[in-house]
Parts: C-alpha cells; sequence; structure tokens
C-alpha cells in the first residue's frame, strides 16, 4: 500500500476540516501497524495559498504531477471557492482519476458541491451539509444516494459536512483500514465526545 496522502490546498480552504485527519494519519500513534503516512500538499500551481484561518501554505507538488499510482488517498477540503465559479473544478476531475483508479478520495464541506457537479456523486452514498446543497448544484442527480449522517463512506469516496470533522477522519481512517475497529470506536468517542473510558482503550493499543 501507498504511505502517501495528498491534501489539496487552495485559497480560502478550511484548514481545521482535515486537521484531525491528517495529525493521525502522519502519526503512527494506536495503529495496527508502526508507522504513518507522509503528507503531500497539492497546488493548482506552486504559488502559496492562504488557508480560511489566515495560514500561509506552499504546495509540495502541482497538481498537473499527481498520478493516483503514487497515492494512498486524495483529501479535498471545503473552501469558498467551491462555491464561487470553476477555479477549483481541476480538483475534481482529479478526484474523478483517482476514484476510476480505485484510490480513495476524501472531500468535505463545498467540495462535496465539486463532486457533485462532476458528476461523481450520483451512483455512490455520500453525505454533505444538507441534501438541497447538493441539489443546488448544477447536474446533480445522487439525491437517492444522499445519507443524513455525519459521514459517509461509500466505497473508495469519503463525504461529510463542515460540522463533522472527526467523523471525516474515522471513516477515512476505516477506509484506509489504519486502526483495529475497537481502537477506532475508542479513538471517536474520545476526540468527538470527551469520553475518558476511551483514553484506556487508545494507551492500550
Amino acid at each position: 500500500m501507498q504511505r502517501i496522502v495528498h491534501h489539496a490546498i487552495y485559497p480560502t480552504f478550511a484548514d481545521w476540516e482535515t486537521g484531525h485527519l491528517t495529525a493521525h494519519l502522519r502519526n503512527g500513534r494506536y495503529r495496527r501497524e508502526p508507522g504513518g503516512f507522509e503528507i503531500v500538499t497539492v497546488g493548482l500551481d506552486a504559488e502559496p495559498v492562504v488557508t480560511m484561518g489566515g495560514l500561509r501554505v506552499t504546495p509540495d507538488l502541482t497538481l498537473d504531477r499527481l498520478d493516483p499510482a503514487g497515492s494512498a488517498l486524495l483529501i479535498l477540503p471545503g473552501a469558498d471557492l467551491w462555491d464561487s465559479g470553476d477555479t477549483l473544478a481541476p480538483f475534481a476531475r482529479k478526484a474523478r482519476e483517482f476514484l476510476d483508479a480505485g484510490v480513495p478520495v476524501a472531500a468535505i464541506c463545498g467540495a462535496t458541491a465539486g463532486l457533485a457537479r462532476e458528476g461523481l456523486l450520483d451512483d455512490r452514498d455520500h453525505t454533505s451539509a444538507v441534501l438541497p446543497y447538493l441539489e443546488a448544484q448544477a447536474g446533480y442527480a445522487g439525491a437517492r444516494h444522499y445519507l443524513d449522517r455525519d459521514a459517509v463512506l461509500g466505497g473508495d469516496l469519503i463525504t461529510a459536512g463542515p460540522t463533522e470533522p472527526v467523523a471525516f477522519a474515522r471513516e477515512v481512517f476505516r477506509r484506509l483500514d489504519v486502526f483495529r475497529p475497537e481502537v477506532l470506536d475508542a479513538w471517536f468517542r474520545l476526540f468527538e465526545r470527551s469520553d475518558p473510558t476511551a483514553f484506556e482503550v487508545l494507551m492500550a493499543a
């Protein structure tokens, strides 16, 4: 299995939506197997971008050089730009390449709208902020596959709404088989619900 995860970055991306995910992929703690994943950032070009939280991030790689064969996962965070034109459409097209190659794609918040416009939600189980948000996207025909859940794993596609970064991470971990089931359950209970009983399970792991 590839040990590189690619994280798309673009102006206004919501930096908090993927923090749990990338931190725990990179850190080998609690893992089935020792070691973590390398996180590689991908931009439309080589220019630094400023996140929604005001952080300045420089891409490691440009989108035209991204090959699904060299990746374990593509992460698409939300951003204002997903709702203001087609600037980020190349990332949705790249997501199609990944899914066609059998490589997982994880999209949260506004990135689900970009995938909806690309037609990638029409035949896969998915979620988002709310169904009407996706129904407002041109060409979306996937309402019958919409699930009102915190996060959804639909084959190789992981989706979540903007308020569910922990559940989003949970479903990625499930797809990549990062943790044993009892550890995954404890991780979610600790970080989503501050459940103190989960701590013992994680320490034992």
